[in-house]
């Protein structure tokens, strides 16, 4: 080998977050793991959680966070229609009804218009087909 190429391998000090500490080979001096052979759940036999890194803590306060958020906007949408009740009085609502009954009564009124505007014309279709009747055997003689 290449002098001063290649990092030192020398003895290492394992520590797991168990407590566990063993010996091995490395070019650290210590090494920090968070699961080792004495707590692995695949050497155990027993079940454990394996939290790698803090990833559960991050959920967990991931999870808090999105709930607050949540119950914020809750709070904040029951403002906003407690504002829109104050704003909103009593008359402009009377008028608004009032408006709707002006615009159906004119269209129910325009509707009977309309029908009463059929039934001239199917009145009157009758007798026009009478009349033609009439002339076509007075032209056939």
């Amino acid at each position: 080998m290449k002098k001063n190429l290649h990092p030192e391998y020398k003895k290492c000090i394992v520590t797991c977050a168990c407590g566990n500490t063993f010996e091995t080979r490395s070019t650290l001096n210590k090494l920090h793991v968070e699961i080792c052979s004495v707590c692995h759940p695949f050497y155990t036999g027993k079940q454990k959680l394996v939290d790698t890194a803090g990833r559960v803590e991050q959920f967990i306060r991931k999870f808090e966070k999105s709930k607050k958020m949540q119950d914020d906007t809750v709070e904040r949408k029951a403002k906003k229609e407690k504002a829109q009740v104050v704003k909103q009085s009593p008359v402009p609502v009377a008028e608004k009804k009032a408006a709707t009954a002006e615009k159906s009564t004119a269209k129910a009124e325009k509707k009977t218009a309309d029908i009463e505007k059929k039934a001239a014309r199917t009145e009157k279709k009758p007798a026009r087909a009478e009349k033609k009747a009439e002339k076509t055997p007075q032209a056939a003689e």
